[in-house]
């Protein structure tokens, strides 16, 4: 399973069955989990702990100390959950103490080539990150979220859960949950209706939180009093509760439309 030509240290702890590709580096206290697949070419650095049955494609640099001039070589940490798949020329890089010294990557994501994924990033389950985007340090992603290619999201913004991203879109705000945006500076255009009924949001909460969205993006009242108005109406939904609580937790203010 370990091609001859591959380097692991003697302190990296790998389960029996993980396939490591030609000429690829695994560091120490770097841990990889049953039925994980590192191709060729591909760097991985500890402290970092991937879990199973991911992809790690060709020329993939994983767990790299972090490009923050704060940095001075403090023990942070990376970690990757299930059933991952990062392509060629990812860069996902370890946390810093300025935060919780952790990057964490959760379960069936989608990182397309040349993506990178800064310290202190928390990316969600089942996002799919296209080609060449950049999330800066503390970005966080919710669950289910899809960004196009050549896209960029500046430090500590947050991206509410089943986001969509237009390609070569800037994210300067938080983005609340559902919401489209795109352009460069990202606005918010609508919401990712078509998402929704891929995931099986019945057509009531799918008209609810068209109305949600109105309130907030095309009303005359401030957001604080949308989510007021909103937190009065008799529906219960978990998924008005997500769009309501992703803005509530906003602390770089929600994206314009």
């Amino acid at each position: 399973m370990i091609h001859p030509t591959a380097v692991i240290d003697p302190a990296a702890k790998l389960a029996a069955d993980v396939e490591v590709g030609p000429y690829s580096v695994i560091g120490a206290e770097v841990e990889i989990a049953e039925g994980t697949w590192i191709g060729p070419h591909v760097v991985i650095k500890g402290p970092t702990r991937i879990g199973r049955n991911n992809k790690i494609y060709q020329f993939a640099s994983v767990g790299e100390d972090c490009q923050d001039k704060k940095y001075k070589g403090e023990r942070t940490f990376l970690e990757i959950g299930d059933n991952n798949v990062i392509r060629e020329f990812v860069t996902i890089q370890r946390g810093t103490i300025q935060d919780n010294s952790l990057t964490q990557i959760a379960d069936g994501c989608l990182i397309m080539n040349y993506t990178h994924i800064a310290h202190d990033c928390v990316v969600g389950d089942n996002c799919v990150i296209a080609n060449g985007t950049q999330l800066a340090g503390h970005v966080h992603l919710s669950n289910n979220v899809i960004i196009g290619g050549l896209s960029a999201i500046h430090q500590f913004c947050h991206v509410g859960p089943y986001v969509m991203i237009g390609g070569g879109t800037m994210i300067r705000n938080d983005v609340p949950a559902f919401v489209m945006a795109v352009g460069n500076p990202g606005v918010a255009r609508g919401m990712n209706y078509e998402g929704m009924k891929r995931n099986g949001l019945p057509k009531a909460v799918i008209s609810q939180l068209r109305k949600a969205y109105k309130l907030v993006y095309q009303s005359e009242m401030t957001v604080q009093k949308s989510v007021e108005e909103m937190e009065s109406w008799n529906f219960d939904s978990e998924h008005l509760n997500l769009f309501i609580e992703s803005i509530k937790a906003s602390s770089r203010g929600i994206l314009p439309e």
